[in-house]
């Protein structure tokens, strides 16, 4: 990868860094990206990640899910194919980089009119890192041009997203891709049960009913939904919880024991 592209996508994007936002994601902009940066080490910042492309330009990150760290560094990028609760930390500064959302629907268009259709295989890890090539990173600067060419945006814009979920779906995650655009596969049916999971984490969680919302058995969820987000459905949800009560000890203050209540235990001394 030429690194002086590298440096021409990383002084587009540091034009609209937003430096004002305590976890450095900045707003959804109209090509449909966010910058994100920091200029300092940060501690271990608790989020969920949502299906993305994540093209690091400057710094490096570590992101943890479960029990498994995943560091990357500019030229590399990150994919992202299921809601997943991390810890994420700074680990070079500055850090900078573009995050573009994945296209599910736009991801099943192209996998219908490429050859080779969907393959029924078992999900991969929901979190990958590979290295940039001079055909990605050209995508990704025709997109954040766009930044700064309004009128030409709106035209632009599917053409070009269109383009970068193509180049994803023929490179080095292109397993992970097709998984996100195949209707009734198993990534989907393990996104069903997260998306219940995160709709209803402050209710009590039945193993049999979550499998009956995936549409699977309950030995099958357990083993996709861990190779999945490398932990089970208990501590996917347990981590949801963690991080819906720290949002709220931001909010309202010390009342842990209301806030323990709220997020879905029975008593304090289990949160």
């Amino acid at each position: 990868m030429a690194m002086n592209r590298l440096h021409e996508l990383a002084e587009l994007a540091r034009r609209h860094a937003r430096h004002d936002s305590p976890n450095g994601i900045g707003p959804m902009l109209s090509p449909g990206l966010q910058v994100i940066a920091s200029d300092t080490i940060t501690e271990g910042q608790q989020l969920v990640y949502e299906p993305m492309l994540c093209v690091i330009l400057d710094g490096a990150k570590t992101t943890t899910l479960g029990s498994e760290s995943h560091p990357y560094r500019a030229g590399q990028y990150l994919v992202v194919s299921a809601d997943l609760p991390v810890s994420g930390q700074v680990i070079a500064a500055p850090y900078l980089a573009i995050g573009v959302p994945l296209d599910p629907a736009m991801i099943a268009e192209l996998l219908v009119e490429m050859e080779g259709g969907i393959p029924d295989a078992p999900p991969v890890r929901a979190l990958a890192v590979s290295n940039m090539d001079d055909d990605l990173i050209d995508v990704v600067i025709r997109l954040v041009r766009l930044l700064d060419r309004p009128g030409e945006a709106a035209m632009l814009t599917p053409l070009i997203r269109r383009e970068l979920m193509w180049r994803l779906l023929t490179g080095e995650r292109a397993e992970m891709m097709r998984q996100i655009g195949a209707a009734g596969g198993r990534l989907e049916q393990v996104r069903r049960a997260i998306r219940w999971l995160r709709e209803h984490y402050a209710e009590p969680m039945r193993i049999d009913a979550l499998a009956e919302v995936a549409g699977m058995s309950e030995t099958s969820l357990h083993r996709h939904f861990k190779a999945v987000t490398a932990m089970s459905p208990l501590q996917y949800q347990k981590q949801i919880r963690l991080q819906e009560a720290r949002n709220l000890l931001l909010s309202r203050g010390r009342d842990v024991a209301g806030i323990g209540f709220a997020v879905g235990y029975d008593s304090p001394s289990q949160f």
